[in-house]
């Protein structure tokens, strides 16, 4: 630790902290634009000077590190003239009207380092030029006028995203942001997710949807989890008046770090479905409103006529634990049905709970591995249109000398900045593990005794696979001379064979396993035993309970063989069309709960929107249910969770 002595206060820091965030720790507000505590120090708009004893010329606060004994001072004549100045030229350079500016008010931050400077006016006459608006985004506009170049925007693209798709052209004056080669947004390599207009810190950047509907001060702000994936982000809910005005990335979550993709920032804001409000009966060919009385009823009666075999049971992951539990409690232990089940695509969860229950303890890792790990093999996962947070954790780790090792039989969107893509023809990756497992034994770097040669391994893996023998060598050695590799995989692509393999391939190179889940509640869904391959058997009634879920397919086509179909849903959908019974219910937002994520984190949801009388919780719903079966129901869902053992550790 080092003292440092600032506006006459002692602080006390860590060696290595900036004289900015000195400050900030003993709660002396330093001006600034360009600096974000979650961006790498940049020193780009000179706001932040500071005098320092021995220092002929003001420095920049956030980029000079502390030093022992230093002495600093943050307010004077001459820090105030030369941050009046900086005001002047940025606000001179550009159009900034601030009646005209949606964050004007409270949420623009030039506006309101120029009110803590005392400005009214700047004497300098502004270069007023007809700057380009790039409207081209389906989700945000780039306003150049209102834009100062801090680079926020572009650090966020690369730092925390890693996708690098912002930068700037010209110099001096003509300096502008840019997409790629000067391609417009909307055109452009951007990948939506939306993390430079989280961190603008003027007008520059503009949510399409949120734009002039409420600043920061004005609105409500609620921390929930997203639902969209099994990464289980946590989101800041920004509400008025009971409506979504936008939702940005938790800088505090400790999953995602504030990092969020574009399921979860934009689409629920973007959702154009059709909310469903009222109870649904089909009479006479058609679905007629009705009471909610009279379509529990409804309901019941279908149930009880199709007893055991001839019910079928589907719930959507989306549901919180709660919701899930009550709908096994129902369908499965009272009920009896033969088929109870979720939503999750080919139930990829199911080889993960067959794997915890024979070896009997957890077996895969964290996600903050990912934040540590010197190599990566991703194996079958999609983590450019899927899991999208967890692709930019490794495509924002590349500035360092990481490595990355992709296999996967069809085209991977994280190929190209692979060191090693590995592409096996069809029904191969079982040979291609072994064959790497063998090149770890014949570079000597195996942590577990090996059997058999080596060398006849790898050749029998390189023909049979169509992946050169000096590729899969060269993977083989990334992976064991690296510090905390890790492998990501998704059980959706592998069979217990593969899954034997990758435990393997894990023990041999000292490499922690990390899968992705699915939906964002796959994991309690498979520890509550719903997830099983969705068949109807013959099944003549089937009991959907799709929340908010868009069904998909596959689910309506094997739905329509059914007699008698009921839907507990929040929006119409081909489903609901198909419905005897539709049941309106909450969505993501507008429920609590808890979510189990990827790794085993316990989250609690937060309801940040009130639905309107007639739309009923999943739980409400199922309770309501199952007294007209004469069934009653105890939620006691955490010690049903943790009767089968799980792939991942379960805490909060």
């Amino acid at each position: 630790m080092i003292t440092l002595t600032i506006d006459d206060q002692k602080v006390e820091v860590p060696e290595g902290t900036t004289v900015l965030n000195a400050a900030r720790k003993a709660g002396i507000h330093i001006p600034t634009l360009c600096d974000h505590p979650h961006l790498k120090p940049y020193g780009g708009c000179r706001l932040c000077m500071v005098e320092i004893e021995g220092f002929r010329t003001l420095q920049a606060s956030c980029t000079i590190p502390a030093t022992n004994n230093m002495v600093v001072r943050t307010t004077s004549d001459q820090i105030r003239k030369a941050r009046k100045f900086v005001l002047t030229l940025i606000f001179s350079e550009r159009n900034h009207f601030c009646p005209y500016c949606q964050v004007s008010g409270s949420d623009c931050e030039l506006q309101n380092a120029a009110y803590g400077e005392g400005m009214t006016h700047w004497p300098l006459q502004p270069n007023w030029q007809p700057y380009p608006v790039d409207a081209s985004h389906p989700y945000f506009i780039l306003e150049h006028n209102r834009c100062i170049l801090c680079r926020r925007c572009i650090r966020a693209c690369s730092e925390l995203v890693g996708a690098n798709t912002l930068g700037v052209e010209e110099r001096g004056a003509k300096t502008f942001v840019i997409a790629d080669l000067n391609v417009p947004l909307g055109e452009s390599s951007c990948v939506s997710c939306g993390m430079c207009v989280q961190v603008c810190p003027t007008g520059a950047l503009i949510d399409r949807r949120s734009a002039y509907r409420g600043q920061n001060t004005t609105v409500d702000h609620l921390q929930t989890i997203c639902a969209g994936c099994s990464v289980g982000c946590g989101l800041d809910i920004l509400t008025r008046d009971q409506q979504l005005i936008r939702i940005d990335g938790n800088w505090d979550a400790p999953v995602n770090q504030g990092v969020t993709c574009k399921v979860g920032r934009f689409y629920p804001a973007f959702d154009d479905r059709e909310r469903l409000k009222t109870p649904l009966v089909r009479k006479n060919g058609a679905l007629q409103p009705v009471s909610w009385e009279e379509a529990l009823m409804t309901a019941a009666q279908k149930i009880k006529a199709a007893s055991g075999h001839g019910l079928a049971a589907l719930a959507s992951t989306r549901l919180p634990v709660e919701s899930l539990h009550l709908f096994r409690q129902l369908f499965l232990d009272d009920l009896h049905s033969e088929m109870v089940t979720s939503t999750e695509e080919g139930s990829r969860t199911a080889i993960l709970s067959r794997w915890a229950e024979k070896l009997g303890k957890p077996f895969e890792g964290k996600v903050e591995r990912m934040h540590e790990a010197g190599a990566f093999l991703v194996m079958g996962a999609d983590l450019v249109n899927e899991h999208e947070v967890l692709g930019f954790f490794i495509r924002r780790r590349f500035p360092e000398p990481i490595k990355l090792i992709v296999v996967d039989e069809n085209e991977n969107g994280l190929g190209d900045l692979a060191h090693c893509a590995l592409t096996p023809q069809k029904k191969t990756q079982a040979t291609l593990l072994r064959g790497l497992i063998a090149a770890v034994a014949k570079l000597g770097q195996n942590q577990v005794a090996f059997n058999g040669q080596p060398d006849e391994e790898v050749l029998k893996a390189s023909s049979a696979c169509g992946v050169a023998s000096d590729l899969i060598l060269e993977a083989a050695y990334q992976l064991t001379n690296s510090e905390s590799p890790l492998i990501v995989y998704d059980p959706a692509t592998i069979d217990d064979e593969i899954m034997q393999l990758l435990l393997d391939l894990s023990q041999t190179t000292g490499s922690a396993l990390l899968s992705v889940k699915g939906g964002a509640n796959a994991l309690a869904a498979a520890q509550l035993g719903l997830d099983k391959p969705f068949k109807l058997n013959g099944s003549q009634v089937a009991y959907v309970a799709i929340g908010d879920e868009e069904p998909k397919e596959k689910f309506i086509q094997q739905l329509e063989k059914c007699s008698s179909l009921i839907v507990q849903a929040s929006y119409h959908s081909r489903l609901t069309a198909m419905a005897d019974v539709v049941l309106p219910v909450v969505n993501w937002l507008e429920q609590d709960g808890h979510y189990i994520n990827l790794e085993g984190r316990m989250q609690t949801a937060t309801q940040v929107l009130k639905p309107a009388d007639s739309i009923w919780t999943n739980e409400a719903v199922l309770t309501a249910l199952a007294e007209k079966l004469d069934v009653n129901l105890a939620n006691d869902w955490e010690s049903t969770l943790s009767k089968r053992p799980s792939p991942v550790s379960i805490a909060a």
